[in-house]
């Protein structure tokens, strides 16, 4: 029998949860632009194709969360565009991402030397738009070694979707390979997302994952 969910923290009532006979556990699911932390002993899954899921913990307080993300499809957030520009309208998606979950972290008393971080996702499953996978992955990189956080472990590239289960308490990450026809419904979701990144990034006021 499954034990009563625990209280979402502030903020993230909105993200769905439901209980994981599998994993034993209540368990989060992300949509793409969501992220979410956790105090308890819980986990977090979410489905990535070109996007990318950022696991980041504190080990000490065995508290953590994970964001799934995808910059948009920018023309100035091209090959090498954001890095060159530093401030292209593609980057804000990304830092507003990460920087959500650390702070969300850091408001639970976890400190930014202690945190520990795994990185999934970015593969090249959108055939109109084959860089996208690449430049996610890029840019969490150079956002991370900007930031001063080490990757421990990572699982990016390549051509396949993955389900992630990410353990908060113990750090411990699931990657599961997803089937033809997985890959097809994932690959119609970020498309459907991907235009409305666009269409958000393309005015002067930018709408951060809605």
């Amino acid at each position: 029998m499954p034990v009563a969910c625990p209280v979402a923290l502030p903020g993230f009532e909105h993200v769905q949860r439901a209980w994981d006979p599998e994993q034993a556990r209540w368990t989060a699911r992300l949509m793409p632009g969501e992220y979410y932390v956790t105090t308890h002993d819980e986990a977090i899954t979410t489905v990535l194709g070109s996007c990318i899921a950022a696991c980041v913990r504190d080990p000490v307080l065995r508290i953590g969360g994970m964001n799934h993300f995808m910059l948009p499809d920018d023309a100035a957030g091209g090959r090498g565009g954001w890095l060159e520009q530093q401030v292209g309208r593609a980057a804000r998606y990304g830092t507003y991402a990460m920087e959500s979950l650390i702070n969300g972290l850091l408001k639970c008393g976890a400190r930014r030397d202690r945190l520990e971080v795994k990185l999934f996702g970015g593969g090249n499953i959108l055939s109109a738009h084959a860089h996208i996978g690449a430049r996610n992955i890029e840019f969490a990189h150079a956002f991370l070694r900007v930031e001063g956080l080490t990757v421990l472990a990572e699982d990016v590239g390549e051509a396949y979707p993955r389900r992630v289960v990410y353990f908060p308490v113990s750090g411990r990450a699931l990657v599961r390979r997803l089937s033809s026809l997985d890959h097809r419904e994932l690959a119609a979701r970020e498309r459907h997302h991907l235009v409305r990144l666009d269409r958000s990034a393309g005015g002067n006021d930018v709408e951060l994952f809605g």
